[in-house]
């Protein structure tokens, strides 16, 4: 019977390998055979504490009942059809009815009264003025004629990519509280953002970035950054806003050229910064925050440079984002959009793109509608489309959701003569890749673009089935707050199962 020798750190060694007498003499092959299941322990012994693979819930979640009874770092509850999400936010609320919705009603009625043929609910302004038809063509596009607008032609060219929903809906017509709705699924400000949700529950397989980025083209949206707050979840879940030229982030190159010395520094910090969590204070969830956002920041010096490096990127995939284009707006969103799929490569889970400015006011066109939302889908189409068809050709697609949304829509009469006031009874986004039934029309407006009539989607249902797709239960992801277990879909949502691609055999 063989006998084990104990050490008296614990660890035990086979006298086939330590004897009290000469070591056996193995050969490389018997060595490796005796190995090998040593070598998956240590495997997993590291991967059990890598955020990116572990169930294991935070130690300050853990520890500090006062920072909530969370499943922070539940992982996925099922298999997921995507690791990230892109959301690209158009600020403002793009007109459903010019852009993804076609009604030809508008052109056979143009100029009459709408209160003719049907309710005209209040509106932000009241300034109502007659029907309004589309300044632009629709066309179908792809095998499955999806209609677009000519104002999308690049975007149309993956039109069977797409998964567009014409039936959304949204419980706010003002700007700010619309847009906590569509980032926080809460009117109230100070919501935890989806985007802080996502990384609460799965964390990020990204070490040296923040898991949730907020590339900022230069219109913080209505509702200010609490749009990408961590609300009441930890503050280490927050978006982190990125410039998409210069450094992106202030101060990320060290200002002490001698490592080891600012090495010591941090180490100083660190050691400082323990002795407060641990006899002063105890466990604190803003001091916490602030020892790993120093830890981050500290990885961030060499990952932000190297992925700011755009122009590393061929002179063919410059030109096909419109990083060369002649309207600055487009070259600004070019940029953001490859950043988008730079972040996707290098792991990052959630990434939002703000509007750039295009000299006006952004998608909000209550007045010189055409030329605003022109200009607007000028800044964004070229770049959209080369982000699309850039993650297919990279093998991106299918594990990237990608999302287009405004916070709502906008009327199918007139505000004045030129412009269209706020519509939250019926608008159109789109979802593509991760998942998603590809070439999908789902729901409808009225025969005017008005309201939802056929499958009336919520915004809570958009934040479902994203979770869902993430291989999130959005019941089951929640944290303990004011002694109630909150989510992102509050006590709502449901995920849209005819928006599911067929799962792969």
């Amino acid at each position: 019977m063989t006998k084990w020798k104990r050490y008296p750190c614990g660890q035990v060694r086979s006298p086939g390998l330590v004897s009290s007498g000469a070591p056996t003499s193995l050969s490389r092959r018997e060595m490796l055979g005796r190995c090998a299941s040593g070598f998956g322990a240590v495997a997993l012994a590291a991967l059990a504490h890598d955020p990116a693979y572990t169930d294991a819930v935070p130690a300050a979640a853990a520890r500090d009942s006062n920072l909530g009874a969370g499943v922070a770092g539940h992982g996925p509850h099922h298999r997921a059809t995507a690791k990230n999400v892109i959301f690209l936010y158009m600020d403002g609320g793009p007109s459903q009815v010019d852009t993804f919705d076609p009604k030809p009603l508008l052109d056979k009625y143009n100029g009459q009264d709408p209160g003719a043929f049907f309710k005209v609910e209040a509106t932000q302004f009241n300034n109502n003025g007659k029907v309004l038809a589309s300044p632009w063509k629709f066309q179908p596009h792809g095998e499955a004629g999806i209609p677009i607008s000519e104002l999308f032609p690049h975007i149309a060219a993956s039109a069977d990519e797409l998964a567009v929903i014409r039936s959304m809906v949204s419980e706010f017509p003002e700007h700010t509280f619309a847009n906590y709705f569509l980032h926080t699924g809460s009117g109230l400000q100070g919501r935890p953002s989806m985007g802080a949700w996502v990384n609460y529950g799965l964390g990020s397989e990204c070490k040296n970035l923040p898991g949730f980025v907020v590339i900022n083209g230069g219109l913080i949206p209505p509702g200010g950054l609490d749009c990408f707050g961590s609300g009441f979840l930890p503050a280490s879940y927050q978006g982190s806003v990125f410039k998409p030229s210069g450094s992106a982030v202030a101060n990320i190159l060290p200002s002490d050229g001698n490592s080891a010395r600012q090495a010591g520094k941090l180490a100083l910090m660190r050691q400082l910064d323990s002795l407060n969590l641990g006899s002063l204070y105890g466990v604190h969830d803003s001091l916490e925050s602030a020892v790993r956002n120093y830890e981050l920041a500290y990885q961030m010096q060499m990952a932000v440079p190297e992925l700011m490096a755009l122009s590393e990127e061929t002179e063919s995939t410059q030109e096909m984002y419109g990083m060369r284009s002649d309207y600055e707006p487009t070259r600004t969103y070019a940029a953001q959009c490859l950043l988008a799929r730079r972040l996707v490569e290098r792991g990052v889970r959630f990434i939002e793109l703000t509007c750039p400015s295009v000299g006006h006011d952004r998608w909000d066109q209550h007045a010189n509608l055409k030329k605003g939302h022109e200009d607007n889908a000028r800044a964004v189409d070229q770049p959209i489309g080369a982000l699309l068809k850039d993650l297919r050709q990279r093998g991106l697609l299918d594990e990237t959701l990608v999302v287009w949304s405004g916070e709502f829509g906008r009327t199918p009469f007139a505000q004045g003569s030129d412009g269209r006031d706020h519509n939250p009874f019926g608008f159109s986004l789109w979802m593509a890749g991760g998942g998603v039934r590809p070439g999908t029309i789902y729901g409808a407006t009225d025969e005017w673009g008005y309201k939802a009539i056929e499958n009336r989607t919520e915004i809570h249902d958009l934040h479902a089935t994203m979770l869902h797709l993430l291989g999130v239960d959005h019941t089951r992801s929640t944290f303990r707050f004011g002694g109630r277990d909150m989510r992102l879909t509050d006590v709502k949502g449901h995920v849209i199962e005819a928006l599911l691609a067929a799962p792969r055999a």
